[in-house]
């Protein structure tokens, strides 16, 4: 033996068996050599050649296969003598079924042959290795050597855990056989299965407890073996009943007590084994693991950050959702706040598929959980949950992203799940969910684009039911828990304008993009339903949020009619369309005809009944309009479909989408007119509305209307209690009436009072700048064309002045004001005058002469638009036999007025004043003879005067009242009355009283006065001056005048030189126009210098010295100096020319040297005097013949 053992381990051939055995190892090794030694040698001396074959089987496989292989006797010595881990991978190598029923007998032998069960170990651990290495080798077990399975039983019996382990573990390798199944069903029947649950439930050491494991995970496979590990021969009643725990040892508590254990394989072991356990059937086993509390301990565990176990654990909670017990046993409450954290944990992770799991775990448990049990006991713990769901649909995984979107849905469709401290938490979450589908691109996966989208609109409509539902709880209107005098974000209102913001910037436009590429019923009838929600969100809001979907989506392509045609054999989308379009056009027809609601009803019943069965395309629906029901019998079901096609025609073109041919719709309608009208059929007045727009909008492409089509309207319009009923303010609509005579002269004055009495139902400016206003709703003027194509309208609009409201009245006035500046080639004043003149006689005579500014509050308007007429007039004319009736009138009508009037007198005066200067001289004498003769109006004038000094001034100087305007009006025809009836040597009957001290310190001290004031009060006192103080019209009353009208005496002989003005009032009336003059107000600066070249020439022809003295002031320099100083050419300013003309007129050295002069020449001698202007050249010329005369 020991020639052998050197032999074996020696270097060169062994000299016995020669080199045919010899295996080339290092050193070579004799494979003869070694088999004699395993038979007999030491355990040591075995133990080195089991080590060398070990190398020689690993390095040298194929040559020691083909030593062996030729040789059976050999082969079979070798297996016999081999009894371990060599053995299989030697057996492994061989791929021989004989040498496996080999090693089964000599397995057997050893097994019978032990004489303690200890001895037995290597035996089984010899087969478990086998079964695992050798694919075929669990059949031929159970098959040819099934003695050795009773060896296996008793090796589970006996109290060794070693043992046990590796039985387990060669059962567990026959059950993974299909062969092995069927086999030992029924030894596991009826001898292993209370072993081993036996065995698995007091296992301690983790070896048997892994392999005890291990083969349940393959008998859990089975149907019939889950059933009798479940102990499935109880009946319902008794698995309902916990106590069928109590003293068993079934498998949920062996499971149960495995998760106890603390060790995370074990627990992934355990969970993975219930739901291999549950997926056989849910509602039959889950009751048993309820029960046994199993889902708390399931919960705890999720806390853990191991991936395997949290998978297992969210398959098994997943599949005990399908068990209404699992949440009426209240575990879902105790274990959600688990569940939140665990998922925060799985975001920190790189594993998908567990972000999904543990998603879909959490959307199954919002979507089952009872409403009548609160889910979400803790605020804290619904934040952290939206937390979650915001960061996991950041997740750049589509599937991830889509498994948070349901998640979200779900999430928003719980019973109140936001209380109002939520609110602005829920924002959060539907503008994540929302704004990362927007930013997602997936359009190369349109499937899960769709699923994507679907999901996302299933959360938005939730959300907006979740805001409606809200609407009756109180608690929901306001923050409880807000701080007094602040204002919460959590409310109600918030978060409803927040899913009308996200559906107008996100929703809408997404699933309009998604709709242009691809047709999806699902996705069309979630989204409608959404948007039929969204009504109810805001109901202050509704009629808003309408006209924007009506501006933008109602018949957006592909437009909802269509698909609703094109999807009518879905029933559930045909309803869906049908209550969305009918709810969008009442809450339209709401919002745009405020003023009418009466046919709301009769309107909804139509458009209800009429909507689901409108399935027509386009064409089919233009030709159901011109059809023609039969003679004698009225279609009922033909009028609802062309009444509610109309309907829809008639929205759809009020938000500007013209999706039908005008022309053929234009000839639709009128046929539609034509045909009820032939048949006696009446349609109602709202039908009639929406055909008439339609024709209007529809007539710039059709052919004008034939006089049977004119006749059929007025018939239909005669019959109408009220035209208010059928009209739409439009300007199309107002042109459509007024375009044809016919149509003009009978309903001509009716709409158009209409159109102006409509004008304040526009839309607020706010509503147009959120939603832009139509174009046809828009236009500024959209009357003026109409009117300069017809001057004839003008007429109708002067009775709407006198017969309608004063707010109607004052429209019309700025309409033909407007039109009046805008298009003055138009020959129309003589037109306006004579029905002027008619319209102020019978309002006169209809207020019987009594206080006609009270009995009739539209004379103020009608008197305005006169004197805009009369502004039209442009150049000097003859006044005819018309403007001296009405300038007859308009005096006797300010005479009857108090100052107060000054909506009255303004217009009026105004008028009076501009015929006066408007005119030849000769009309000019003749209008100061009709006005100098009404002694109330002079009377009148004085009073208006005189208010200059009892009203008190404005806060503001520049600001003009209508006070103010009037005493400018006032004074300006008192100073041309002066005027003319000098000129002209006109006959007075009555006088005007003036207080020359009150006008002068008007001038002086200014006290607050409007510029344009102060300009009349020296327009006043030039024409004063110009006639001396000697005018026959009017009284000086002053302080030179004794109280008893004699003349007091003056102070000094300067006083009597220039009576009734005082030394003192001279000087200081040029002191206060040398101040006004400063201001270098065009206006004021030109009143001022005329004012002062009126005075200067009084006081020379009074007093030369004295007016030299005044033309000389050194402070006129200075003033001069300041008027020079405002840019080039400065020296030919209109005021500046004449008032250094005054300065040379009356040799004033010291305020003008020749250097002015000559710059002033200089200036004139480079300007082109033909581009000058008027007032320029006029007083350059006023200059320059002053100069040369000098």
């Amino acid at each position: 033996s020991r020639r052998r053992l050197m032999a074996a381990g020696s270097v060169g051939p062994c000299g016995d068996h020669g080199p045919r055995w010899a295996l080339p190892l290092h050193p070579p090794l004799c494979l003869a050599c070694a088999v004699e030694t395993l038979g007999d040698c030491s355990l040591v001396r075995k133990k080195h050649v089991l080590s060398r074959l070990q190398d020689a089987l690993a390095w040298q496989a194929l040559t020691i296969v083909q030593l062996l292989a030729p040789d059976e006797r050999v082969c079979m010595h070798l297996i016999g003598t081999l009894f371990g881990k060599i053995l299989v991978q030697l057996v492994v190598e061989l791929k021989s079924e004989q040498y496996l029923h080999c090693i089964l007998g000599e397995s057997q032998k050893e097994l019978c042959k032990a004489t303690t069960m200890r001895s037995s170990l290597p035996t089984f651990s010899l087969l478990g290795k086998l079964a695992d290495a050798i694919p075929g080798f669990a059949d031929i077990l159970v098959v040819k050597h099934s003695d050795v399975v009773d060896h296996l039983l008793m090796g589970l019996t006996y109290p060794n855990e070693g043992i046990k382990a590796a039985v387990c573990y060669l059962y567990g390798k026959l059950y993974s056989s299909p062969v092995g199944t069927e086999q030992l069903s029924g030894h596991f029947e009826e001898r292993l299965c209370g072993v081993f649950l036996n065995t698995l439930g007091c296992a301690q050491t983790k070896e048997l407890q892994v392999n005890c494991l291990g083969l349940l995970k393959e008998l859990l496979k089975s149907d019939r073996f889950v059933s009798i590990l479940m102990n499935n021969s109880k009946t319902e009643e008794e698995t309902e009943n916990p106590d069928f725990l109590v003293g068993e040892n079934p498998l949920p508590l062996v499971l149960k007590k495995l998760l106890l254990t603390r060790d995370e394989m074990l627990q992934a072991a355990s969970s993975h084994c219930m739901a291999a356990v549950l997926v056989h059937s849910p509602s039959r086993y889950a009751p048993a693991f309820i029960h046994a509390d199993v889902p708390e301990f399931l919960f705890e565990c999720l806390l853990c950050k191991n991936e395997i176990l949290m998978w297992s654990l969210y398959c098994c909670l997943l599949l005990l959702t399908e068990e209404r017990l699992f949440f009426s046993k209240c575990h879902t409450v105790y274990g959600i706040e688990s569940l939140v954290r665990s998922l925060q944990d799985v975001l920190l992770l790189n594993n998908v598929e567990l972000h999904k799991q543990g998603l879909l775990l959490f959307t199954e448990i919002l979507k089952r959980q009872p409403v009548e049990i609160k889910l979400f006991t803790s605020q804290g713990v619904c934040i952290e949950a939206i937390d979650v769901l915001v960061e996991t649909m950041n997740c750049p995984v589509l599937d991830v992203a889509v498994e948070a979107v349901k998640a979200v849905a779900a999430f928003l469709s719980r019973y109140k799940i936001l209380k109002t401290s939520l609110l602005s938490q829920g924002n959060l979450l539907f503008s994540a969910s929302q704004s990362h589908l927007a930013n997602r691109n997936l359009g190369r996966i349109p499937q899960r684009q769709g699923q994507f989208l679907l999901n996302t609109l299933e959360s938005f409509r939730n959300a907006c039911r979740l805001a409606v539902e809200f609407q009756g709880d109180f608690m929901a209107q306001e923050n409880a828990f807000t701080a007094p005098n602040s204002q919460s974000k959590d409310t109600l209102s918030n978060f409803s304008e927040f899913l009308l913001r996200i559906c107008d910037s996100l929703c809408i436009p997404m699933v309009m993009s998604y709709l242009e590429t691809a047709v999806s019923a699902s996705v069309t009838e979630v989204f409608i339903s959404t948007l039929n929600t969204l009504f109810t969100v805001v109901p202050s809001m509704r009629n808003k949020f309408s006209k924007k979907l009506g501006m933008r989506l109602l018949w957006d392509r592909p437009s909802l009619l269509s698909l609703s045609a094109l999807l009518h054999s879905n029933p559930v989308l045909n309803h869906t369309c049908s209550s969305f379009l009918g709810s969008l056009c009442l809450n339209l027809h709401s919002a745009i005809e405020k003023r009418r609601t009466s046919s709301q009803e009769e309107m909804s019943e139509l458009l209800q009944k009429g909507l689901p069965q409108l399935n027509y395309t386009i064409a089919e629906s233009l030709l159901l309009l011109s059809e023609t029901p039969e003679p004698f019998f009225l279609d009922e079901s033909l009028c609802s479909h062309q009444h509610c096609f109309i309907l829809l025609l008639y929205f759809a073109y009020t938000f500007g989408d013209r999706f039908v041919p005008d022309a053929e719709l234009f000839v639709a309608v009128r046929n539609f007119l034509l045909s009820a009208q032939d048949h006696g059929d009446c349609p109602p007045p709202h039908i009639i509305r929406a055909a008439l727009y339609l024709l209007a909008v529809c007539q710039d492409k059709g052919k004008a209307l034939d006089m049977r089509s004119l006749s059929t309207m007025r018939r239909i319009l005669d019959n109408l209690p009220d035209l208010s009923l059928v009209y739409v303010h439009c300007p199309l609509l107002l042109n459509f009436f007024l375009r044809y005579p016919e149509l003009m002269g009978r309903f001509g004055h009716q709409v158009l009072q209409l159109w102006f009495c409509w004008e304040d139902c526009k839309w607020t400016e706010a509503e147009e700048a959120d939603f832009g206003a139509s174009n046809q709703l828009n236009s500024a003027d959209p009357l003026l064309p109409i009117l300069k194509s017809n001057s004839s309208i003008l007429l109708i609009l002067l009775d709407l002045v006198c017969s309608s409201s004063v707010e109607v009245a004052w429209k019309v006035l700025m309409t033909l004001r407007t039109f009046l500046e805008r298009n003055k080639d138009v020959l129309v004043c003589d037109l306006l005058r004579s029905r002027f003149l008619q319209i102020l006689q019978q309002l006169l005579v209809e207020t019987k002469l009594s206080v006609p500014f009270l009995a009739n509050r539209n004379l103020p308007v009608l008197l305005n638009l006169l004197f805009l007429v009369q502004l039209r007039s442009n150049g000097i004319r003859e006044l005819d036999s018309t403007d001296f009736k009405l300038l007859h009138q308009v005096s006797n009508l300010c005479g009857k007025c108090r100052p107060r009037d000054t909506d009255l007198l303004q217009p009026s005066l105004n008028f009076l004043y501009w015929s006066l200067h408007q005119t030849t001289p000769c009309s000019q004498q003749r209008a100061v003879a009709v006005l100098v003769s009404n002694v109330s109006l002079l009377e009148l004038l004085q009073k208006v005067l005189e208010c200059t000094w009892l009203w008190s001034p404005p806060s503001r100087p520049a600001y003009l009242s209508s006070e103010d305007a009037l005493l400018c009006s006032g004074w300006l025809l008192v100073a041309s009355l002066l005027l003319y009836q000098h000129r002209y040597n006109t006959q007075v009957h009555q006088t005007v009283s003036v207080d020359l001290t009150e006008v002068l310190n008007a001038v002086i001290f200014r006290n607050k006065k409007p510029v344009l004031l102060l300009v009349s009060i020296m327009q006043f006192l030039r024409a004063v001056l110009q006639q001396n103080f000697s005018s026959s019209l009017l009284v000086i009353v002053g302080q030179n005048t004794a109280a008893g009208g004699t003349q007091a005496q003056p102070s000094s002989l300067q006083d009597t030189a220039l009576h009734p003005l005082a030394m003192q009032q001279v000087f200081s009336l040029v002191v206060s126009l040398q101040n006004l003059l400063v201001h270098k107000d065009l206006l004021l600066s030109q009143a001022v210098v005329a004012c002062l070249e009126t005075l200067v020439k009084y006081l020379y022809v009074k007093n030369q010295d004295v007016a030299l003295h005044v033309a000389s002031q050194p402070w006129h320099r200075f003033l001069l100096f300041i008027l020079l100083s405002g840019g080039p050419k400065s020296f030919l300013q209109p005021e500046v020319l004449r008032l250094m003309t005054l300065f040379v007129r009356y040799q004033s050295r010291n305020n003008i040297s020749q250097k002015e002069i000559s710059q002033i020449l200089h200036e004139a001698a480079e300007a082109n005097i033909a581009e000058l202007p008027a007032a320029t050249s006029c007083a350059l010329h006023l200059f320059l013949s002053q100069v040369r005369e000098q």
